[in-house]
C-alpha cells in the first residue's frame, strides 16, 4: 500500500454490537430487519435491503449450506451486477469517498454470509 492510498473505507459489524464513533456511516445490508432490535439501538444511517441477496438465492443457500458457499458467492456477485444492486453498490462507494462506511448485518457467521462478497465487490477485488 503506497503512502498515498487511503485506509480501507469499509468495516463490518454485527447490528447487535453497540455502535462506535469510528463506524462512520452505518449501512444495514440485510434484506430483513434484525429480530429484537429497535431502530434506535441499531443506529443505522441507511437500510439498503435491496443490496442483499435475492430471496431465491438466500433460500437456495440456506436449504443446504454444505459446500455451497463458493457457488453462493458467485451467484451473489452476479446479482450485484444487476441494475438495482449495481446502483446501490455505486451509492455505497460514493458514501465511502467521504469517510468510513460500516456494513451492518445480523448474520451470526459473517465470513460465510453475503457480506464478504459485498465488501470484495465494493473494493473492486
Amino acid at each position: 500500500m503506497s503512502s498515498h492510498q487511503r485506509p480501507d473505507p469499509y468495516a463490518v459489524r454485527r447490528v447487535y454490537d453497540p455502535p462506535a464513533p469510528a463506524d462512520g456511516t452505518r449501512v444495514l445490508v440485510d434484506r430483513l430487519w434484525p429480530r429484537g432490535i429497535s431502530k434506535e439501538r441499531a443506529a443505522v444511517d441507511e437500510w439498503l435491503k435491496d443490496i442483499a441477496p435475492s430471496k431465491e438465492l438466500r433460500t437456495w443457500y440456506h436449504e443446504n449450506r454444505d459446500g455451497r458457499y463458493d457457488a453462493f458467492a458467485e451467484r451473489y456477485d452476479t446479482e450485484l451486477a444487476e441494475p438495482v444492486r449495481a446502483e446501490l453498490v455505486q451509492h455505497v462507494r460514493k458514501l465511502a469517498r467521504h469517510g468510513r462506511v460500516t456494513l451492518v448485518t445480523s448474520v451470526k457467521e459473517i465470513e460465510r454470509s453475503h457480506v464478504p462478497v459485498l465488501v470484495r465487490h465494493l473494493r473492486g477485488d
